[in-house]
């Protein structure tokens, strides 16, 4: 099974930000170094989308991102991403109906930075995106959350069904 990985940034990536979201032009993503060290046994391809604090994502990125699913051959795809626009991310691409499994995970500390949640949750996004039906979802806190039915507690940091 292959499954396509898309990066767009944000905190699991341990970003450092200027005060427009963009990433240093020499700064590089630590996607593959995570995924190497989660010891993901199967076959993925990465791609990055962006490379942004996910509070300056903006229309034309989830544009940018919804034409990569679409266009990609593989029907599982996760994409990671920061937390505090992963919910508005999730929504965007839950509402285009794709015949794909899209899993959206990031991380509340840095992925190079001791006591992260990166390994886990990437490790959790990619089994989830192995089992559930084709949909948008956010896997975080060892929890799946339906793209229409999440939000992230700015009080907790934690995910949570909408209600």
């Amino acid at each position: 099974m292959a499954i396509k990985v898309f990066i767009t940034g944000g905190t699991i990536d341990n970003l450092d930000y200027d005060t427009e979201g963009e990433a240093p032009k020499d700064q590089k993503t630590i996607i593959p170094n995570l995924l190497k060290r989660s010891k993901i046994s199967f076959g993925y391809d990465i791609e990055m989308v962006c490379f942004k604090d996910s509070r300056f994502l903006d229309d034309h990125d989830r544009e940018l991102l919804l034409k990569k699913c679409k266009g990609c051959p593989e029907e599982k795809i996760i994409v990671t991403h920061g937390t505090m626009t992963m919910p508005t991310t999730a929504q965007f691409l839950g509402r285009n109906k794709l015949p794909k499994t899209i899993v959206l995970a990031g991380s509340a500390i840095p992925g190079n930075k001791p006591n992260s949640d990166a390994l886990f949750n990437l490790g959790f996004a990619f089994g989830a995106v192995q089992v559930l039906p084709p949909g948008v979802y956010v896997a975080m806190n060892g929890k799946i959350f339906l793209w229409n039915n999440v939000k992230k507690n700015l009080d907790t940091g934690f995910f949570e069904a909408e209600e």
